[in-house]
């Protein structure tokens, strides 16, 4: 089965699994379980497709979006869609708001592609000016498209006020029913189906409150944290698991017993994000392997997903962890030996000792980018950090891929020279070092690996304009409103010591490869 059909079938399952639980619940169509869902019907007179939820109605956009994964949808999802549909409704903004990894960004765009909207997400920072933030509603306007602003509290509150000017005006318009209208002194033409959703993380570093003339024109949505053991249940369902219940109860046991046992490590991340990941794990496994007992893929898929970011104080707790809820199991890690034998004659060419913890520590950085596109090498100075991504560009070249790895140290720059700065003068774009790189790879053709190694301390002012690019959407917003999308080749490697500045946003965006101080030692 191809990923095409693959995703398809994923999409569906988990689809099922939401109606048949409502349908349990529901006895009459005044009911308000079924008010409540996003129902989609054709309506005859109008010759056209209409979803209702509540009280509010919507036309099918039909924007062609493809065949893209769907959320799975919980009681949280049905609650975060009746604020946002309603806010459309009553012609205000949608601000959901909540920790990192609760499915804000993800839920407003999932409720787009359930009514066939176009939405685009735009990273917000310090950069960003009234005139940069104008030009996008000026654009969603005319096209009748949904912007959603990620860390919309990002940009600075002097700003913030000047854009509440402009939502208002788009709103007012929608509320006149005005084909046309005034905006930034042009005569634009307005799409009433036009939408602007904010997603914040209250209480991180460089976040500003917003105005209260802003807080007026957008309508709050408290994320918080989802059912873990229901996400989790659906998509092992969907990925094929018989007796996904017990195992999903497993799967959150542990993760719970982490949180709670082991060492407090900035590095450690056991949210939504990471559950996903080792979902993708074990249902590649599975499919790779259909004659082992799901117990079995389903404990090799955490032990091995979650080694590579353990410290070794805590190896121990985390292995007994593993041993007491899946017992007598003692599943042997899935090793590609021809791939092993490319890397100890890739290590041998870069003059290195090819010592079994090393060529170890290659093989799940190469694990890590199969199932991430963003991974943080961890680890003091003199560990061999780049030493192992060194020896994996290496290994790729003897297997005829011709990777590019660009290297750049993102503090001996300014922010500006980074991502690049709009004159306030006269409004010229200067591209900015990350943002030319990143362009150059995404352009480049063939499909060997590419990727962009970021070696340097991680600081908040910086990193945090790259969460687009880190999480599922994979797109580089810049000042400019240029989007750069990540291709399927590309990867972001962080080269770094620690994540102590690093918020948990960052944290749970990327996959995570911390090598010990004895992993690899001066003397191993």
């Amino acid at each position: 089965m191809t990923s095409k059909y693959i995703a398809h079938f994923l999409e569906q399952v988990s689809s099922w699994q939401h109606k048949l639980s409502v349908t349990d619940q529901v006895d009459n169509s005044q009911c308000f379980v079924w008010l409540s869902q996003l129902r989609h019907r054709w309506d005859v007179k109008e010759d056209d497709c209409f979803a209702n939820i509540c009280d509010a109605q919507f036309r099918y956009d039909k924007e062609y979006l493809g065949n893209t994964p769907r959320l799975v949808i919980t009681p949280l999802t049905d609650r975060c869609y009746i604020t946002l549909t309603q806010s459309l409704h009553l012609i205000m903004g949608g601000a959901p708001a909540g920790p990192a990894g609760t499915g804000k960004t993800e839920t407003t765009k999932d409720l787009g592609r359930a009514l066939g909207m176009m939405v685009y997400v735009f990273n917000c920072s310090e950069q960003m000016d009234y005139k940069s933030v104008g030009n996008i509603f000026k654009g969603l306007s005319q096209s009748g498209a949904w912007g959603c602003f990620d860390e919309f509290n990002r940009i600075a509150v002097e700003v913030l006020s000047v854009i509440a000017v402009q939502v208002k005006t788009i709103q007012d318009a929608i509320r006149d029913k005005k084909k046309r209208f005034n905006f930034m002194g042009e005569n634009i033409k307005l799409i009433p189906t036009v939408g602007a959703f904010i997603t914040m993380n209250p209480g991180y570093a460089g976040r500003a409150e917003l105005p209260e003339n802003l807080k007026a024109l957008f309508r709050p949505c408290a994320m918080v944290v989802p059912d873990f053991e229901l996400i989790c249940e659906i998509m092992l369902v969907a990925e094929g698991f018989m007796d996904a219940r017990l195992l999903a109860r497993k799967f959150i046991t542990l993760y719970s017993l982490c949180k709670e046992l082991l060492s407090k490590q900035d590095h450690y991340d056991w949210g939504l994000r990471a559950i996903k990941s080792v979902l993708v794990v074990a249902g590649s496994l599975k499919r790779g392997d259909r004659q082992r007992p799901e117990d079995q893929v389903l404990m090799r898929a955490l032990r091995d997903f979650n080694v590579p970011k353990i410290v070794l104080d805590d190896m121990p707790v985390f292995m007994g962890l593993i041993s007491d809820l899946f017992p007598a199991l003692d599943v042997p890690r899935k090793r590609d030996l021809e791939f092993e034998k490319n890397i100890k004659t890739a290590t041998l060419q870069l003059k290195l000792q090819p010592e079994d913890g090393f060529i170890l520590k290659v093989v799940q950085l190469q694990e890590l980018f199969d199932v991430r596109h963003s991974v943080f090498i961890l680890g003091n100075a003199g560990t061999g950090k780049s030493c192992v991504w060194n020896s994996l560009k290496q290994t790729n070249k003897l297997l005829g891929k011709k990777p590019v790895a660009v290297d750049l140290d993102p503090k001996s720059v300014t922010n500006d020279e980074l991502f690049g700065i709009i004159s306030p003068a006269t409004r010229e774009w200067k591209d900015g070092l990350f943002s030319v790189v990143m362009r150059d790879l995404a352009n480049m053709t063939g499909d060997g690996p590419r990727w962009i190694v970021l070696d340097g301390d991680i600081d908040p002012m910086w990193i945090e304009s790259l969460n687009t690019v880190m999480d599922d959407n994979k797109v580089l917003t810049l000042a400019s409103n240029e989007r750069i999308t990540m291709t399927k080749t590309m990867r972001l490697l962080f080269e770094i010591s620690n994540l102590r500045t690093a918020t948990p946003a960052t944290v749970s965006r990327a996959g995570i490869l911390f090598i010990n101080q004895h992993d690899i030692g001066w003397n191993p």
